[in-house]
């Protein structure tokens, strides 16, 4: 059974920097692409980027492009989404998800397992 837990998450500043991490377990970690997606209060979740099984190729939604960055440890079954220039819109609950293959998928319905997510929230 995979598991994935997402930390990092808090009360951030407009203009602030947040890292999130995601540990998981459950099945060769290395095989796997992965991903981070996001899901405000009554809307669809949606992508944010995705990172290949070496972490050779990645890609991101072009709200985000520029300003986060995805990378992962395969020798530590952990991936992490490093978040700079932060903005009123990124606040929203972010979900880390391992795809089904090996290569960056953006598309919700290829991944198959999801963290329980964590929240970003603007401070005031």
């Amino acid at each position: 059974q995979v598991q994935l837990e997402e930390s990092g998450g808090g009360l951030v500043q407009t203009g602030g920097s947040l890292r999130l991490s995601c540990a998981a377990s459950g099945r060769t970690f290395s095989s796997y692409a992965m991903g981070w997606f996001r899901q405000a209060p009554g809307k669809e979740r949606e992508f944010v980027a995705t990172i290949s099984w070496t972490g050779g190729s990645t890609s991101y939604a072009d709200s985000v492009k520029g300003r986060f960055t995805i990378s992962r440890d395969n020798a530590k079954n952990t991936v992490s989404l490093q978040m700079n220039n932060l903005k009123p819109e990124d606040t929203d609950v972010y979900y880390c998800a391992e795809a089904n293959g090996y290569y960056i998928k953006t598309v919700l319905n290829q991944y198959e397992y999801w963290g329980q997510g964590t929240p970003v929230t603007r401070s005031r």
